[in-house]
């Protein structure tokens, strides 16, 4: 027998940096996927495209977006499922027309004011850490501004998610920043209350980015998670 690649899932502007500190502490493999199509659904078949058979996935705030996709499009690839500072809700208008100032102004050469502009939600705090705020620009400037208008496409596409999830039917797992500006403990309460069986986990004090704040507790977190995921026969072909 053996244990599914974990698939990890980044959030808008992040890349795999972003669990470089939480990645040693899951005892498996993980793959990364870059998310650069411009709807939600391209997104979720860059991943199904990007590993052959069965794979448990975690997704933190854009990237479990696409998540909840995956579950949709292919249920049955999919053996676990954890989302983190997350949404399941479609967009708000306020949002859609923040989304489109930011394109505009990255597509006028402003790429690095929409990156500071959005860098203090990030965080527990508006004046993060220094080491904390140097982690996200540096994944900013790697995921570049054609990247990231994509994204902002990408998530105008988004669909309320919440009836599909009661479809699911693999062991999930919900986290949350109980500091988070962006995706609330509320967000992430109607997410596990979509979910049959959901276990939902709240961190005190914790912004958006929770594997850069708090990388040991969502490490611990995600292992706990992962041994509950079914194993699969290994191929032998």
């Amino acid at each position: 027998m053996t244990t599914a690649p974990l698939v990890l899932l980044p959030g808008m502007l992040c890349d795999a940096g972003l669990w470089d500190d939480v990645r040693d502490g899951l005892g498996g493999s993980t793959v990364d996927v870059e998310l650069s199509a411009p709807s939600i659904e391209g997104m979720a078949k860059q991943v199904v495209a990007a590993v052959d058979g069965p794979f448990a996935l975690a997704g933190l705030s854009l990237g479990a977006i696409v998540g909840f996709e995956v579950l949709r499009l292919a249920p049955e690839r999919v053996t676990g499922f954890c989302a983190m500072s997350t949404n399941a809700g479609a967009p708000r208008p306020h949002q859609l027309d923040q989304w489109a100032a930011l394109a505009r102004l990255t597509a006028e050469g402003g790429f690095a004011d929409a990156v500071e502009a959005i860098l203090p939600t990030m965080f527990a705090t508006p004046d993060p850490p220094a080491e904390h705020a140097r982690r996200f620009l540096a994944m900013a400037r790697r995921v570049g501004p054609d990247t990231f208008r994509a994204q902002l496409a990408a998530q105008a596409t988004r669909t309320d998610a919440h009836e599909s999830l009661r479809a699911v039917r693999v062991p999930s797992q919900v986290l949350s920043g109980g500091a988070d500006a962006l995706c609330p403990e509320s967000f992430h309460t109607a997410i596990a209350s979509a979910i049959p069986g959901a276990d939902l986990r709240t961190l005190p004090g914790a912004g958006h980015l929770l594997p850069i704040e708090r990388p040991g507790d969502v490490a611990g977190l995600l292992a706990d998670w992962l041994r509950t995921v079914p194993r699969r026969k290994e191929s032998h072909a």
